[in-house]
């Protein structure tokens, strides 16, 4: 059998390389919509595994920003264009939340190093009053740590675990959950009978240590509320 857990790239890829071996993925995106499976209850066909959620966490995400800095007015925003579908439905979602909370929103395409130091650049001459990261660096680059170290309280750095706040699916409970569906299908289940799992569990993390450094106060029912404060 194949484990598609790199995401939505491997799942398609191992849809596309054939349709009898059993594949048990973990993707951010509707497996539905991308043809992956004929529905959630019954997939129907070789493919079974679970949906993260991303893109459906970005509203909630940007109301906890506005609960931490209900002073900004002006959001900068890092998507990363490489995956053209994720970034559009982020950006719609965000757009849409934005409207209704009354916050401006400037999109920053970030999928390459050079791309990121320019978003950086341009965000040291505006200034905008915080920071939503919805693209995630898996190798930070030196200039994001460098911002990230930067005592500058007009900025938020949100949606990174190493940065301020972070907010969305336990990652440990979601590769668990593909775990066991492997053991299921080692066992003899089949794909098609599997419904697809939506995650249920959801994290929030709250970097006490940034907050201090920005000279943010956290308010006590969001560090009530928080899995986890890094002290």
């Amino acid at each position: 059998m194949i484990v598609a857990s790199g995401g939505t790239a491997g799942a398609i890829a191992a849809k596309a390389l054939n349709t009898t071996i059993p594949v048990v993925f973990g993707i951010p995106e509707d497996p539905v919509q991308l043809g992956l499976v004929a529905s959630l209850s019954r997939p129907g066909g070789n493919l079974t595994g679970v949906n993260l959620f991303v893109g459906e966490l970005v509203p909630k995400r940007l109301e906890l920003l506005r609960e931490l800095v209900p002073q900004a007015l002006r959001v900068a925003v890092f998507v990363n264009p490489a995956n053209a579908a994720r970034a559009e439905t982020q950006v719609n979602e965000l757009q849409t939340a934005a409207r209704v909370m009354g916050l401006q929103m400037q999109i920053f395409n970030t999928s390459t190093g050079r791309e990121i130091n320019a978003a950086f650049a341009t965000l040291a001459r505006e200034r905008p009053d915080a920071l939503f990261v919805s693209v995630v660096f898996h190798r930070p680059s030196s200039s994001t740590c460098q911002f990230g170290g930067t005592p500058c309280d007009s900025f938020v750095i949100f949606g990174a675990r190493q940065c301020l706040m972070s907010y969305g699916t336990d990652i440990s409970d979601a590769y668990r959950q593909m775990g066991v569906y492997t053991c299921r299908v080692l066992k003899g289940a089949k794909p098609a009978d599997l419904p697809i799992v939506q995650s249920t569990k959801f994290e929030l993390v709250i970097n006490a240590q940034t907050a201090t450094m920005l000279g943010l106060i956290v308010p006590p029912q969001l560090l009530t509320a928080a899995d986890e404060v890094i002290e």
